[in-house]
């Protein structure tokens, strides 16, 4: 089970700002067969294809940061597929770094070291990535947060797809975790062929759609440019802080008296509800009565330790929780998406994008992975990524 907090870290240097970790995906068992060059060891190629259909490859930029996995530091990637340190001096168009890569410019040869980190792809305008100090002293990623209207990124549509790629292989995925502006496809290629992402025709507008008519998400919705995770509505106010509170209290009235048995690959665990705790066997800390902003950043009482034991638990009631399935099923986690987001309570923000994808995935809360129904693909042989910006 794959946990997205090990994949991009989000800890942050500056309001709203987050920053990539540097540690990759668990449970890789094989050793790759990377592609390799001699100025970029394991460079895998990777092409983007504009079928927006709105912008022209004039109007497209792409940027490359995260982290370099072979010297841990920050990093952008220029053209050629060539990392750089970050350093304070590369603030210089207005405040602002300048690590675009136009689609246009964009070499057949491209590639991507090993890294860990996120492809920006932003529609119309320039983003503001900023250099800064972190708590060390050493200069780190200061990235847009497209989910807060006073950032300078906001009126750009940006998107992002995030990965590690490293010597055990090629780790990716789409992510509506924060936001969702400009739908975006991808394909890994290498000992498999693999894709996901791509949206069912009229899916962005079908996704605008639905979560305008309904009252509690509506006020996410910008106009036709972006839609903000609730989780990051609540913290600025257009969001109920109390909106999951109501399924809580159920879900904990009915596990006071009743077992609750979660199954992870470290065995079942059987849980009971006492006074504002829910407690497993198995050595499994206890997990607090979660509020709203817990469900929705998987967070807080839901936090989830890589520690095989609690996080695995937690990351299951999460999505449980998200999804809307612990009233109807004691035997976690279900995997039947037939069953997901039924009840009037639930994170239909993350609903609306399973529905409007080819594969029926998508990342839309932290935990989606749980059951594999993220939009992630791995590949431990990788010999390409394909980016597609896909219709409007």
């Amino acid at each position: 089970m794959i946990n997205r907090r090990l994949f991009v870290g989000g800890a942050s240097i500056a309001a709203a700002t987050p920053l990539l970790g540097t540690v990759g995906c668990a449970g890789r068992p094989q050793a790759a067969r990377p592609v390799n060059n001699a100025d970029n060891v394991g460079a895998l190629p990777v092409s983007v294809t504009n079928n927006s259909g709105r912008y022209g490859d004039d109007e497209v930029l792409l940027y490359i940061v995260g982290t370099d996995l072979t010297t841990d530091q920050h990093c952008w990637v220029d053209s050629s597929g060539t990392p750089h340190p970050v350093s304070l001096d590369d603030n210089t168009d207005d405040g602002y770094t300048d690590y675009a890569i136009p689609l246009g410019a964009l070499p057949d040869d491209m590639t991507l070291p090993y890294m860990s980190g996120r492809i920006y792809l932003a529609l119309g305008g320039k983003l503001g990535i900023r250099i800064v100090e972190d708590g060390d002293g050493n200069p780190a990623l200061q990235l847009p947060s497209g989910w807060v209207e006073e950032d300078g990124s906001f009126d750009v549509l940006h998107d992002t797809v995030e990965f590690t790629h490293n010597e055990d292989g090629m780790f990716c995925n789409t992510s509506m975790v924060d936001q969702f502006s400009v739908p975006i496809g991808i394909r890994l290629t290498g000992d498999d062929d693999q894709s996901t992402g791509f949206l069912l025709p009229g899916g962005r507008d079908a996704i605008f759609e639905t979560l305008r008519a309904d009252s509690d998400f509506s006020p996410l919705v910008f106009d036709d440019h972006r839609i903000i995770a609730p989780g990051h509505g609540l913290d600025t106010g257009i969001f109920p802080s109390d909106y999951f509170d109501p399924y809580v209290d159920e879900v904990w009235s009915r596990y006071a008296g009743t077992d609750l048995s979660v199954t992870t690959n470290a065995g079942t665990f059987t849980g009971r509800v006492e006074g504002d705790e829910l407690l497993f066997d198995g050595g499994v800390s206890p997990i607090p009565r979660p509020s709203t902003r817990d469900v929705l950043f998987c967070d807080g009482a839901l936090a989830a330790p890589n520690d095989g034991i609690t996080g695995p638990v937690a990351a299951i009631v999460g999505a449980a929780l998200n999804r809307s399935t612990l009233l109807d099923s004691a035997d976690q986690p279900t995997n039947d998406p037939a069953a997901f987001y039924l009840n009037e309570i639930a994170n239909h923000y993350a609903a609306v994008f399973h529905e409007n994808t080819e594969d029926g995935k998508a990342y839309g809360f932290a935990f989606d992975d749980v059951e594999d129904f993220a939009s992630y693909v791995q590949d431990h042989g990788p010999s390409g990524l394909e980016i597609t910006l896909t219709p409007f």
